[in-house]
């Protein structure tokens, strides 16, 4: 599976934005959780210690902890400073401000590197890509896929976001997407399109309001089911 890691930005989320984000209740933390794309996310480290059944897939697991780190060592500052040249884009009540968030992605990474070995030779981290999954038919109850399809519309294209919600429904019933933005902070121009083509083939979509929002406006998940 062919991947550059310069071409990555490997920023991870806690396991309480993945509650947010996603708006997981109880019920929702004990299904079997298939987390898309999670990269250096700390929500399998976090949640696994808890008894959640989580496993994570990104095609960066390929590359040692080590050269994750120093990837993310490469873009943290330059990514922040973004942030804080664009101060009306963002809501400030989760992280209380850029450098809140510079330090809050240090910790994420920091708790997935402490646990990727480990997660790994458990199975709990593994080498998949959307848009076509290797996972076997149904295995996982839920599954979250976070900042990466929508936010990456002007780089991913309409079939591709297609085909992957579809790969993942092959994996699991039921599918939560977010956030709904692309990157300058409009809904993706896919969002419609995808949910009238889903909704033809007999599934059911919500568009459902979250209790996180960092991007401005950006506080909806798309919650797709069979």
């Amino acid at each position: 599976m062919a991947m550059k890691l310069e071409t990555v930005v490997p920023f991870g989320r806690s396991l309480d934005e993945y509650i947010k984000m996603f708006d997981l209740t109880e019920v929702d933390l004990g299904k079997r959780i298939l987390g898309v794309g999670d990269g250096p996310a700390s929500f399998n480290a976090e949640a696994t210690p808890l008894g959640y059944r989580v496993t994570s897939i990104d095609p960066i697991y390929q590359f040692s902890s080590a050269e994750i780190l120093s990837r993310f060592d490469a873009v943290v500052d330059n990514i922040i400073n973004q942030v804080k040249e664009s101060p009306n884009d963002w809501v400030w009540s989760h992280h209380h401000s850029p450098d809140d968030l510079r330090n809050n992605r240090v910790k994420a990474i920091h708790t997935f590197i402490n646990d990727y070995e480990t997660g790994k030779a458990e199975g709990r981290y593994w080498v998949d890509a959307l848009p076509h999954l290797t996972l076997p038919y149904r295995i996982y109850d839920l599954a979250l896929c976070s900042h990466f399809l929508f936010l990456y519309s002007e780089q991913l294209t309409y079939q591709f976001h297609l085909d992957s919600m579809r790969a993942m429904l092959r994996a699991s019933p039921e599918v939560r997407i977010f956030p709904l933005l692309i990157l300058m902070r409009q809904r993706s121009p896919y969002l419609d399109p995808i949910m009238q083509a889903l909704t033809d083939q007999g599934y059911a979509l919500a568009i459902e309001k979250v209790p996180y929002e960092l991007q401005k406006g950006g506080n909806e998940m798309l919650l797709i089911s069979t």
